[in-house]
């Protein structure tokens, strides 16, 4: 049998996932998604996009530009 006659073959050589357990520090030996250093139940391809779109958005009184305004405000007073 020839070795590209099984399509498992891909399968077998694609990388495998580099979380590691926690408590016994063993690799996942998942395959790794495409693009990604992890497999699919360690985060690759998850989260949630930044801003209003995010589901946990409240008020965005500390999101980056707020931040980055309130230490240019800060700056300005200590200037003074």
């Amino acid at each position: 049998m020839k070795s590209d006659a099984n399509p498992m073959q891909r399968a077998h050589a694609a990388p495998r996932c580099t979380a590691r357990s926690k408590r016994s520090g063993v690799l996942c030996k998942n395959p790794a998604v495409r693009g990604w250093r992890v497999c699919r139940m360690h985060g690759a391809g998850g989260g949630h996009e930044a801003g209003e779109a995010n589901p946990a958005y409240e008020h965005g009184l500390r999101s980056r530009e707020w931040v980055e305004w309130r230490k240019e405000i800060s700056e300005l007073v200590r200037g003074s």
